[in-house]
């Protein structure tokens, strides 16, 4: 069942990137995975269901790996930043930026499917802010870990190869020196 369930959000992602928000429909996505309607149904009855799915495997992918950091100061922070900003950037960081994108702009036509991110945010947050070090540092840390991940994915003049692993250097320093 599990098989299954990951097939069709491999497919719903799949219907995305190569089809756009608006393609994203339950047919295209039974037919993606190659699983009956009856199939997808029992999974995801609904399209916000789905979508919902989907938003929840990138938040526990990403919950996982911050769940995993050590107690030692900073822990969580550096977790944050290497989950969010590789610290070379691969073809794979960047395949999973266009997975992302096309998540949101299939939460745009799903808003409501957002708001379970917006709320382990928030946990995220609390955590970084209890991880041992100056909580200030640990949000800018987020903050410009978030932009500079935003700027990837929207092609918002980010940093090129070289300037990218010294800037990713340089948010790693800041939190080892505190």
């Amino acid at each position: 069942m599990a098989d299954t369930r990951n097939r069709l959000l491999d497919a719903a992602t799949e219907v995305l990137l190569r089809d756009g928000a608006q393609a994203l429909t339950l047919e295209a996505v039974a037919s993606q995975a190659r699983v009956s309607k009856g199939g997808l149904f029992y999974h995801f009855p609904t399209k916000q269901a789905l979508v919902a799915g989907m938003v929840d495997r990138l938040v526990t992918q990403f919950d996982t790996a911050l769940t995993q950091a050590g107690d030692e100061p900073g822990a969580a922070t550096r977790v944050y930043l290497a989950a969010t900003v590789e610290e070379q950037p691969t073809a794979a960081g960047l395949a999973a930026d266009r997975t992302t994108a096309a998540l949101f702009a299939a939460a745009l036509v799903e808003p409501e499917a957002l708001t379970p991110l917006r709320e382990v945010y928030r946990e995220w947050q609390r955590r970084l802010e209890d991880d041992g070090i100056d909580p200030a540092l640990a949000t800018a840390v987020r903050l410009a870990a978030d932009g500079w991940w935003l700027a990837r994915l929207i092609d918002l003049a980010p940093p090129a190869p070289g300037l990218h692993e010294r800037v990713y250097v340089v948010l790693s320093d800041l939190i080892e020196r505190n």
